[in-house]
């Protein structure tokens, strides 16, 4: 994995640091069983397209990520297995040098994916019938672990304008009220729109919880992958009225590529609110966690920083020649400046589609598979989501083929 010493800029401090891992390098995925890579017959009907949908990256750990998965592997014995102290403490360091937030180990729940706590938390804190409220176009699991545990979702829609989203803070306080809302599901940073939320932002929607007694669940999984200027604030750490009414999601599954090994981190500092969730995680039958996932977890947050600022300066060089080749090819379709993550949110509405015939184009024109904005709510039908975190050479592939299917069917851009 190591290769050139080349000089680089650190995005996010300013501090220089050698070239070590190279993420143009491309690893095929086919034949692994890849939920991205292998499923386009199952899932789409056919295996002609360029999948840059599902969120997870295309890059491969570092060896010293690596080098600590095999030396567990190689021991060959995969019991039951629960976290020692260190395991917490690599969680805590991470935060706290990350995001200035002192995480206690005992406010740490292992569970097995983000969805899946959001899932028991609102078994946990709600009841059948119950309302939660989410601000789309947002993670489209959300409304959907609503809806299958039997409670009613409400949308207070995000509102778009000059190219940028923000909260509506009137209809999200009318509808707690209206609907005697007892549960937030926040995405924070926002996927798919972007959004890197201002500790403003987030105090002024706390307090409205605060003043009607609505917990927050904080999704929090894409924390790590922010651009310069944007700064990510953890919900819990704001203030102490807030702390007691947010579990926060976690893991780094985003930030390292770590889906497939199932871990997460549900960092909930209220002990009534633990409590709960926990009985609620055991209900489920959960217990220990997956060996093979703490592993990467700890090895992750002890020695991935080199590779994971590498990772942010290469995200951003994604960014920017995304950027660059819509402004100047197919400036008609307009990217939503993201503050955070590596998912793109592009709105084709100018060009004049309509959500089937953007459809058409995007699948059979084009020949890529990305997620439909109409997924995230029915008022983004005309929106895409698409993923950058992929060699470069990939990610132009994707976006040629879209200009020449635009070409193709006769729009002019």
């Amino acid at each position: 994995m190591e290769h050139t010493t080349e000089k680089k800029n650190d995005d996010h401090n300013n501090k220089s640091y050698e070239k070590k891992y190279d993420f143009d390098r491309i690893t095929d995925r086919k034949g692994t069983s890849s939920l991205k890579y292998d499923f386009g017959p199952e899932r789409k009907g056919r295996d002609d397209l360029l999948p840059l949908w599902v969120a997870d990256m295309d890059f491969r750990l570092p060896g010293e990520i690596l080098d600590e998965i095999q030396k567990r592997t190689a021991h060959g014995i995969f019991g039951y297995t629960d976290p020692k102290p260190d395991y917490k403490e690599s969680v805590r360091t991470w935060f706290l040098e990350k995001h200035r937030w002192d995480v206690h180990p005992d406010w740490i729940t292992i569970t097995p994916g983000v969805v899946y706590a959001i899932s028991t938390a609102i078994r946990a804190f709600t009841k059948k019938g119950d309302a939660v409220i989410i601000q789309q176009p947002v993670y489209y699991p959300f409304s959907e672990c609503i809806k299958d545990n039997g409670r009613k979702v409400i949308n207070s829609q995000l509102i778009y304008e000059n190219g940028r989203y923000r909260m509506d803070y009137e209809d999200f306080e009318k509808k707690i009220q209206e609907h005697q809302v007892r549960l937030f599901l926040l995405c924070s940073p926002h996927n798919p729109v972007g959004r890197v939320w201002s500790r403003e932002e987030l105090e002024t929607i706390g307090e409205i919880c605060l003043r009607h007694h609505v917990l927050i669940f904080s999704d929090e999984i894409h924390c790590d992958i922010t651009y310069p200027g944007a700064v990510h604030t953890p919900f819990a750490s704001i203030h102490k009225e807030l702390e007691d009414l947010v579990i926060v999601g976690t893991s780094p599954s985003k930030t390292f590529n770590l889906a497939g090994l199932q871990v997460s981190n549900i960092i909930i500092p209220n002990e009534k609110l633990r409590a709960r969730f926990r009985r609620e995680n055991a209900a489920a039958g959960y217990s220990q966690a997956n060996v093979l996932g703490m592993t990467a977890c700890k090895a992750a947050y002890d020695l991935g920083t080199p590779w994971y600022r590498e990772l942010l300066a290469y995200l951003k060089g994604n960014l920017d020649f995304t950027e660059h080749f819509l402004k100047t090819r197919l400036p008609r379709i307009h990217m939503v400046q993201p503050e955070g993550t590596y998912l793109i949110w592009l709105d084709f509405s100018e060009p004049g589609l309509t959500p089937a015939r953007l459809e058409t184009l995007i699948t059979d024109k084009a020949h890529l598979w990305l997620d439909s904005g109409i997924i995230f709510g029915q008022e983004t039908a005309l929106f895409e989501r698409i993923n950058i975190a992929c060699p470069r050479s990939i990610l132009e592939q994707a976006l040629l083929q879209l200009e020449n299917a635009l070409s193709d069917i006769g729009f002019s851009l």
